[in-house]
């Protein structure tokens, strides 16, 4: 290659990732406007937002408890936090738009087919996850929290300290729902196959309830119910990787 090929293929290799760095900002730049926007529709909101997130706590606490504020801030940028949350869980859909819209010229055609799915099921069931924590492990935790108070203690909490705590279990749960996604990126890759899977029961039956155990509240209650749907998801995984994932047959020697 002559220096002059050289020269000619480096500024080529150069010009392509300055393409690509300037399409990846205008991606990013399109998702972080689109937050801001349901944010700003949001902030007007945010007290009436926060009053619907402490419902599941407010409604267990003892007659005359109620939440707390014990910075003098809190009161003003809590309620602007979970509006910035909500702004993020509300935008997700048009922030892996963007995504998908930047990775998907560099794709093939198969890989198309398969990722379209995925990131619609990881979307939908990251929601679920969410929705899940909050109408049905919440307030069993909190109903349990409130029957073990000790005598003589008052519940108060604190609600900043609140907000990051169920953000932490909406996030968690939301995550652990994503196991079928995660089961047939696997497969489709081939760390595990179908046998893999199958055999591999057990495990995941301990795995689920160690996870369980860590992340949730300190309730039998809670820990049973992520443990039981992150088996049966890991179930639902494997069923899509039996209906997705082609197994490879060898071809007959002749």
């Amino acid at each position: 290659m002559t220096s002059v090929e050289s020269g000619s293929t480096a500024e080529a290799l150069q010009s392509g990732l300055f393409s690509h760095l300037l399409e990846l900002r205008s991606r990013l730049l399109k998702a972080t406007a689109f937050v801001l926007l349901v944010l700003l529709g949001l902030v007007p909101f945010a007290n009436r937002l926060y009053a619907l997130l402490a419902a599941p706590l407010v409604s267990r606490l003892p007659t005359g408890a109620h939440l707390i504020a014990t910075e003098v801030t809190s009161p003003f940028l809590t309620p602007l936090k979970l509006a910035l949350f909500t702004a993020l869980f509300v935008s997700m859909p048009m922030i892996l738009y963007q995504l998908w819209a930047f990775v998907r010229p560099g794709l093939y055609a198969s890989e198309k087919r398969l990722a379209r799915p995925l990131l619609a099921a990881s979307l939908v069931l990251f929601y679920l996850g969410c929705a899940f924590a909050f109408f049905l492990v919440l307030p069993a935790a909190f109903r349990f929290l409130a029957a073990v108070t000790p005598q003589g203690v008052e519940m108060m909490t604190d609600i900043t300290h609140y907000l990051d705590f169920v953000m932490l279990v909406f996030f968690a749960f939301g995550l652990c729902f994503e196991v079928p996604v995660a089961v047939v990126i696997l497969a489709a890759v081939g760390v595990v196959d179908l046998a893999g899977l199958h055999g591999s029961r057990r495990y995941v039956i301990v795995g689920a309830f160690a996870i369980a155990a860590v992340i949730t509240p300190p309730d039998i209650t809670s820990m049973i119910m992520l443990a039981v749907p992150m088996y049966l998801l890991y179930e639902l995984g494997v069923l899509t990787v039996r209906w997705l994932i082609v197994p490879r047959v060898p071809a007959a020697e002749h």
